[in-house]
This record gives structure tokens, sequence and C-alpha cells, in this order.
């Protein structure tokens, strides 16, 4: 049976959503509807007992490179290998060398007061807000990638040194923890071929009698 139009096309953008690191520093659409994007995102994806903490910081410019340079300088000062700092730096390299960022945090203030009313949901609320939040990174980045721009997604998050001055730099709450960083920009190259392992045994199905 033929999908209906509109499965189809979403399923589409699904498998055509990549991790790509070749960016410029270009966008097919205005700053104005990335914004959009991420507004949608905050406004329609779903969180544990509409708690809504999902929170998101959008980097253009000047911005998106005030956010690389600080992550740059903080790594200079890190004692790694000769083969990791050529890494390193190559991949920073990369995002500082495309269009913008978005930071996505999670408010910490509305999910703890929702666990001061539901104490019985301490240790799994971590884990649906990761589960939220990385709902709404998905949607974006699906989004982007139907608006022409490639995208990949980092995690220069709340265990490393430099979170703080991060925090500090952009006047962000305190109470917003930081999970990801959603970097974007007009591909300048294709993503690398994706294999796949087989499908049978990662899903499996129990028919009815």
């Amino acid at each position: 049976m033929d999908k209906p139009q509109s499965l189809s096309t979403f399923l589409s953008l699904v498998q055509g959503r990549r991790s790509i690191y070749d960016l410029n520093a270009d966008s097919p659409i205005p700053d104005s509807e990335i914004e959009d994007l991420v507004k949608f995102a905050i406004q329609w994806c779903p969180s544990a007992w509409n708690v809504q903490s999902a929170r998101a910081m959008v980097l253009f410019g000047s911005q998106h490179q005030k956010l690389w340079d600080i992550v740059d300088q903080h790594m200079a000062s890190q004692d790694l290998n000769e083969y990791n700092r050529a890494y390193v730096s190559n991949k920073l390299s990369q995002f500082k060398n495309s269009y913008g960022t978005i930071m996505w945090f999670e408010d910490q203030a509305p999910l703890d007061a929702l666990l001061s009313k539901f104490p019985f949901i301490a240790s799994t609320l971590p884990q649906w807000s990761d589960h939220s939040s990385g709902m709404h990174q998905f949607v974006v980045w699906t989004a982007l990638e139907a608006a022409g721009l490639g995208a990949n997604l980092q995690h220069y998050n709340s265990e490393l040194e430099v979170v703080p001055q991060i925090m500090k730099a952009f006047d962000i709450p305190s109470t917003w923890k930081l999970n990801a960083q959603l970097v974007f920009g007009k591909p300048a190259g294709d993503p690398k071929e994706k294999t796949f392992e087989p499908i049978d045994p990662r899903v499996v199905v129990k028919p009815g009698e």
C-alpha cells in the first residue's frame, strides 16, 4: 500500500538528516526563519508532564565565533597528545567556519518544581529530561536539513571546565543545564557514507495471537 504523501515526506526528511561537518558561513534562509524553527520546537516538542523545561540560545555571527573561541582557548590549555590536539583543533576550526550554533539547555527550575510535586520520579526525571532535549534537537536538526542547511551535534557539556566560562560569557541563567550545541551552516561537502547493521536483530516484533 502506498504511504500517504505527508508520511513519505516526513520519512524522507528523517532519512536526509545527517551529520555534516564541512560547512561554510552562509545560509539559504534568513536568520529569522532559523529562529522560528527553534521556537517551533520549543513550543511543540513533548516533555514529561508538559513541564516545558527545554531552553535554547541561537548564536549568529560574532556570537557564534565567541562561543568557539572560548572552547578553543580552553582546549588549548588541556594536556592532550599530538593526535588528539590535532583532531580537536581541526574540529573547532570547522565549527568556527560554520554559520551559527544553537545551544540546548534544560532548565532545572521547572524540573525541580515538578519533582517537589512527585518525588517518586526522582530516579527517572533526569532521563525524561534528556529524552525531551534530544527530541527538540532532532526536530530542529531535521528542519534545518529540509531548509538546505547542514548541521552536526556537539557535546561540550557540564562535565567540562569550559562550561562555567560559556555560562558567564553569554549571561545564561544558573538553572539552565547545557546539553548540546547544534552547529549549522551551508553544506560545503557531502556527509560520509552511512553504513548499517542488519535491522532484524535490532527490532523485535511479538505478533498478537
